[in-house]
């Protein structure tokens, strides 16, 4: 699956391209806990909207950040995301929704 799928689940694109590999899916606002069980190619929901959260998005190479509750990215961060090639999302859902909307599309795919 690629990321710019995350388009017909209701996700907004604010950053990237859409063509990343989607391998999986991580729930987590703590970044260190991030860093340590995100894996490369997972998408991950989380309301941490920040410069630090595109730097591990970036060190652990997931495929796409999804920013829930209505959380967006401040200018630098959004500059850096766009520069670091990181696809990021944003949603009025909450963790659990967006994560649950992700997890039956996702499944439906590897189904198919």
């Amino acid at each position: 699956m690629k990321t710019k799928q995350l388009n017909e689940m209701g996700f907004s694109p604010i950053a990237g391209t859409g063509d990343r590999d989607i391998e999986g899916g991580f729930c987590g606002d703590l970044l260190s806990w991030a860093m340590g069980r995100a894996k490369s190619g997972d998408c991950w929901f989380t309301v941490m909207g920040n410069l630090n959260t595109v730097a591990v998005a970036t060190l652990v190479e997931v495929a796409a950040v999804v920013l829930c509750h209505g959380v967006t990215l401040p200018a630098q961060a959004l500059e850096k995301a766009i520069e670091e090639g990181v696809d990021v999302f944003y949603t009025d859902l909450s963790v659990f929704a967006a994560a649950t909307r992700f997890y039956s599309f996702f499944h439906n795919e590897r189904q198919q």
